[in-house]
């Protein structure tokens, strides 16, 4: 895994980038694994962790409407919050996750292990949708994993 942080940081690095992060279910995993790259000060700018629906309001500007409407645990709110962690946190890049990593909270349609992965870039912003089937910490490591992931592929497809 650490392989994956350290060519994340390359890439950040030769397109001149810079990431934030926002969490939620992986509780500051995805930072932890980023920071944890040398030099990862060179681009890595902050994270904040929303776990709480007050925190992703008041802070990373996600719409009390969209929270009601569709639930924390949903592709809007993930998109919300990376498109506001963006902003917050100036940066180039952000990823932002929410999710039920377990053993409770799950609801009537989602699942534990159900995680929405968004991620917003100067071109808009997306989502993915992921289930995973571990306990708490595999879990959360399996979103972190496939938020880093898709990170890579993101600054993969950009040209240089």
């Amino acid at each position: 895994m650490a392989g994956l942080e350290s060519e994340i940081g390359e890439l950040l690095k030769q397109r001149g980038l810079t990431l934030g992060v926002v969490e939620s279910a992986t509780g500051g995993l995805i930072a932890h694994l980023i920071t944890g790259v040398s030099g990862s000060s060179d681009y890595f700018k902050g994270s904040v962790t929303s776990y709480s629906n007050e925190v992703k309001m008041s802070v990373i500007g996600v719409r009390a409407a969209t929270l009601k409407k569709y639930g924390a645990v949903s592709p809007q709110v993930a998109e919300e919050m990376a498109a506001g962690g963006k902003k917050v946190l100036e940066v180039d890049i952000c990823l932002a996750d929410t999710g039920i990593a377990g053993p409770g909270g799950a609801t009537p349609g989602k699942a534990v292990g159900l995680f929405y992965i968004g991620l917003a870039h100067r071109s808009g912003v997306s989502s993915r949708r992921y289930e995973f089937h571990g306990g708490r910490a595999q879990n959360k490591q399996s979103a972190a994993e496939a938020a880093l992931g898709w990170l890579k592929e993101y600054l993969n497809s950009l040209n240089v």
